[in-house]
Order: structure tokens, then C-alpha cells, then sequence
């Protein structure tokens, strides 16, 4: 059995690279530390709260929507922290433009849903004085055009049922801070 799901895997890996590999790329260089102006206006930040471009490519096959998430895994909650979600974006989206999130600029059909700070709308990153946080930008390709989860909805929650309906993913991971 254990041979098996182990053939399963790797041959499911051959379609996926075969397509190529589901990618994420922004404005943001993937692991250097963002700008102080992408920092939120919280938690003793006073920056501009700036939303990077986003764009991806490489789409899986059969995607139907995608979400994007935010998540701090630094954060001490002991489960890290979600900085921003959003779902039911339509599949004919790859990109969104530089501090659009910001600006609540979300593609038409998408659903903003609470993040970690308890409403929606993006929640840029504030790192405690003296400490470096790790965030990872995500863009989730869904294999539903609608996630079906109210737009109250807890990250968490959002997050289960994107996996749930998960074709794959793509990330990269930014830091931020120490801020002195």
C-alpha cells in the first residue's frame, strides 16, 4: 500500500511539472526584507501600509478561483498570525496591482474575510520592536468558483476549506523588521 501511495504521488508530480511550476512573483524579492512603507499603521507601526503587485502563473489545470493569503508565522500567538485573506477571486485573474489590497481594490466577485486582527482588509506587517517576522504571500488555485464560506468567516476557516479545494499553490516568504 505504502509503494502505492508513493507511485501515486510521484506520478502526480509529473503532470504538475509537466504544466510547469504553479508560480508566484511580486514587486517583493522573495526572501529579503520588505520596505518599511509595506509595514501597517498598528501595533505601534506608522507606515503607509503599502500591498505589493502580485502575479501568477502557470495555472493548474481545472482552476476555477483563486484566494490569496498573508500569514506571519513569527507572530507570538503560538499559531502565527493572518495578516490578510481573500477568496473567490475569478480564474481569469493572475495579477493584482501594486497597493491594491490596500485599497480594498479587490477584483469583482472576490471576498475580503477576517484576518487574525479580527475584520477584513489587509493588515500590513508591524514586527515587535527587536524582532524579525517571516510573512509568506500566497496565491491559492481553487478548484470551486466559490469558496461558499460567509465573508465573516475566521482565516482559519477560510484557510480549511481552501485546502479543502486546493489544486495547488504558490508562495514566496518576505521579513520584515527588526524595527528598532
Amino acid at each position: 500500500m505504502k509503494n502505492l501511495l508513493f507511485g501515486l504521488i510521484m506520478f502526480s508530480g509529473v503532470f504538475a511539472s509537466a504544466a510547469g511550476t504553479f508560480k508566484l512573483t511580486s514587486n517583493l524579492k522573495a526572501g529579503q526584507p520588505i520596505p518599511a512603507d509595506y509595514y501597517g499603521n498598528q501595533f505601534g507601526c506608522t507606515a503607509k501600509g503599502e500591498s505589493p503587485e502580485l502575479e501568477w502563473s502557470n495555472i493548474p489545470e481545472g482552476t476555477k478561483s483563486f484566494g490569496i493569503t498573508l500569514y506571519d508565522q513569527d507572530a507570538p500567538t503560538g499559531s502565527g498570525f493572518w495578516h490578510y485573506v481573500v477568496f473567490d477571486i475569478p480564474a481569469d485573474v493572475h495579477k493584482i496591482d501594486l497597493g491594491a489590497l490596500a485599497k480594498g481594490a479587490i477584483p469583482k466577485g472576490a471576498v475580503e474575510s477576517n484576518t487574525d486582527a479580527g475584520k477584513p482588509g489587509f493588515f500590513g506587517p508591524c514586527p515587535p520592536v527587536g524582532r524579525k517576522h517571516t510573512y509568506i504571500y500566497t496565491v491559492h488555485a481553487l478548484k470551486v468558483d466559490k469558496l461558499g464560506v460567509p465573508p465573516t468567516s475566521t482565516a482559519a476557516y477560510v484557510g480549511f476549506n481552501m485546502w479543502g479545494n486546493s489544486l495547488g499553490k504558490a508562495s514566496f516568504t518576505v521579513t520584515a523588521g527588526p524595527r528598532k
